[in-house]
């Protein structure tokens, strides 16, 4: 038989939810820049989309290997991005330094 959740459950998530999307707000309000102001957002944004998963999409009260097989690949991807992006300043920087910058 499916087990409901209290309401109460779902009314907290709501409520750090709004509580996360204000201080996202804020952070463009108080009008921070650079890395700290997308260290923020990302921050906030991760933990948003993790409550979701966890509770909305019922992924905290899954099997393990289930949670594993949804979560895993895009770690893996955020992964590979980044070896990406070092390698791609590596091969800019090695072409600067041997070619020039350019006309």
């Amino acid at each position: 038989m499916h087990q409901e959740h209290p309401i109460k459950l779902y009314l907290v998530v709501w409520a750090w939810l709004f509580i996360l999307s204000t201080c996202s707000y804020l952070v463009d309000y108080f009008g921070l820049q650079g890395y700290l102001r997308w260290s923020l957002i990302l921050i906030f944004m991760i933990l948003k989309a993790g409550l979701i998963v966890a509770v909305f999409m019922h992924m905290a009260w899954e099997r393990l290997a289930l949670a594993y097989a949804i979560i895993l690949p895009p770690i893996l991807v955020l992964v590979f991005v980044t070896m990406m992006v070092f390698e791609a300043d590596y091969t800019l920087f090695t072409r600067l330094a041997f070619f020039g910058a350019g006309p």
